[in-house]
């Protein structure tokens, strides 16, 4: 039975009751679920001519490398980067099934808080599913994170607080996000990629409701020494975050010097303006509920997300 105890203030803004957040997230869910297997047309061909991604988020546009390109190797890098961004999602998801799967440990286990993490959960599967049979299909290489990454990832899902947890979770969800919410309605696309980006695109951002309220509840909550850890991870994920997004593999894959990649791609305004449009709304909250300090801030400038 949901609490009735009534909102109450945190600082500036309202904490809304657990419970009935959860129950409608899953009147959402009960509404907008979506089943990839059968909802997206897996069968068609890919259309010639069509990007895989839109041009102006591929990490190289507008720089040197990219206008010494063919439009055929523009398109082979779309193409791999897209199956970059499948494989990193995967990883992604890998790590908030098991971050959520903390959170709910010990948590009353018929509340409706932890039945909407176990929808989540269900969402998150079918969304591996559906990124990993994209890689099958589009005959591109998986792309997975660096050793040191992965290793650095399984120390932090064992180990990190509730509030650590969700900025990472906010972090990799939220950019991608916008970049998918450009994505989707982009004709100039191939139908199945917006399919794709379409089916993640609703159903998180019922996850980063979630996210967003219990991140609001942990950081009213913690203590001096809790925040001092988050606002310190919270400055570390973004260079962490960066540095996964786009696996470097991809250019020499292109038979593009990836040294000269990755130098133009931190030169590149352009790319950075990409980064801080993606985040610009999870930074906005961050700052809202205390998650930076100034190194911190300095960390996610260097990155490119401020």
């Amino acid at each position: 039975m949901a609490s009735k105890t009534p909102d109450r203030q945190a600082g500036k803004h309202t904490l809304k009751d657990r419970e009935e957040v959860a129950e409608r997230l899953l009147e959402a869910s009960l509404r907008h679920s979506i089943d990839p297997d059968r909802e997206l047309d897996w069968d068609s061909p890919f259309e010639d001519g069509k990007w895989f991604w839109p041009p102006e988020l591929i990490s190289l546009y507008g720089t040197p490398l990219w206008q010494n390109m063919s439009e055929e190797r523009r398109h082979r890098l779309a193409r791999v980067e897209g199956a970059a961004l499948a494989s990193i999602g995967i990883w992604f998801e890998i790590v908030v099934m098991q971050l959520l799967l903390r959170h709910i440990y010990d948590k009353p286990v018929t509340s409706k808080h932890v039945r909407y993490a176990l929808t989540e959960i269900a969402d998150e599967c079918r969304h591996s599913m559906m990124f990993a049979r994209f890689l099958t299909k589009s005959g591109t290489p998986v792309y997975p994170v660096s050793p040191v990454t992965q290793n650095l990832t399984r120390i932090f899902k064992s180990t990190s607080n509730t509030a650590c947890s969700l900025v990472f979770t906010l972090l990799c969800e939220e950019v991608i996000d916008w970049m998918q919410r450009v994505t989707f309605p982009d004709e100039r696309v191939q139908p199945l990629v917006r399919g794709v980006t379409r089916v993640h695109v609703i159903e998180e951002a019922r996850h980063v409701r979630y996210a967003r309220e219990e991140l609001r509840r942990q950081m009213d909550a913690a203590g001096r020494l809790e925040l001092r850890v988050t606002r310190a991870v919270t400055g570390e994920l973004a260079r962490v975050f960066v540095r996964s997004f786009v696996n470097p593999e991809v250019y020499p894959d292109c038979g593009v010097n990836r040294r000269a990649a990755l130098r133009q791609i931190r030169e590149s305004e352009h790319r950075r303006e990409v980064l801080r449009k993606g985040a610009r709304r999870l930074t906005d909250f961050l700052e809202e509920v205390g998650a930076f300090d100034r190194r911190g801030r300095r960390l996610w400038r260097e990155a490119g997300l401020l």
